[in-house]
């Protein structure tokens, strides 16, 4: 049983407890189309895993952008604002998930590549600021992805055993990183990275397509 021994659980935010990776496509074509530039088609597998600032710094380095990091970084934001507030949704069956977690006293945290504000306002927009005992970017700990600077951080926070944390990730570098922090794995299917498949469930120790598996393993098991 998945939840067995755990005493935390924490999530990547993008592609695996919300629909968004679909998001930063857009926005990085929209984005280099300002100075008349295309995104190579390598870009995303390039960039994944990487913190917001460390894909600013990305970004200007390679296509060598006039603006400084954090003017990236606040377009990024305003451009991504209205996308996460209206047309981004939780994945199936997360939010019966999280209230699972809640009724069973599992300490509960995000750790997420994404910006402080996107994220919050995500949690705001869904209502489960109370849910999380911690919400960290990659850019409070300095490494992004694979390192597992940031899981480790988030379990130190909730004051939880790695070796007792359950991690849901949607990219490979994330999956790598909740691995090295010594936690399980819980790979989560997305759209964006569905060829990537194979090697997702190669690496992490569960694959779900959505949180509505997990709830109906747990009621077979007898887990309400």
């Amino acid at each position: 049983m998945m939840m067995d021994g755990m005493e935390a659980v924490i999530f990547d935010l993008d592609g695996s407890l919300v629909d968004s990776m679909w998001i930063w496509k857009d926005i990085d074509i929209e984005y280099l189309g300002q100075f008349g530039l295309e995104p190579p088609r390598e870009l995303q597998r390039e960039i994944e895993g990487m913190s917001f600032s460390e894909t600013a710094v990305y970004f200007k380095e390679r296509f060598g952008l006039p603006d400084s990091l954090e003017q990236i970084k606040e377009t990024w934001n305003r451009m991504a604002w209205d996308k996460y507030r209206n047309q981004v949704s939780l994945k199936d069956g997360a939010r019966e998930y999280l209230a699972w977690c809640r009724r069973h006293g599992i300490k509960m945290g995000i750790a997420t590549s994404n910006s402080r504000e996107l994220v919050t306002s995500v949690a705001r927009v869904h209502g489960l600021e109370q849910d999380f005992g911690c919400i960290m970017t990659s850019c409070d700990v300095g490494r992004g992805k694979p390192a597992p600077d940031i899981y480790l951080a988030v379990a130190d926070r909730l004051q939880a055993a790695p070796k007792s944390c359950l991690v849901f990730e949607d990219i490979v570098p994330g999956i790598q990183a909740g691995k090295a922090a010594g936690m399980k794995v819980c790979a989560v299917e997305d759209a964006y990275s569905l060829n990537q498949k194979e090697e997702k469930k190669a690496l992490a120790d569960y694959y779900i397509r959505d949180y509505s598996e997990i709830l109906q393993d747990m009621q077979i098991g007898g887990l309400q």
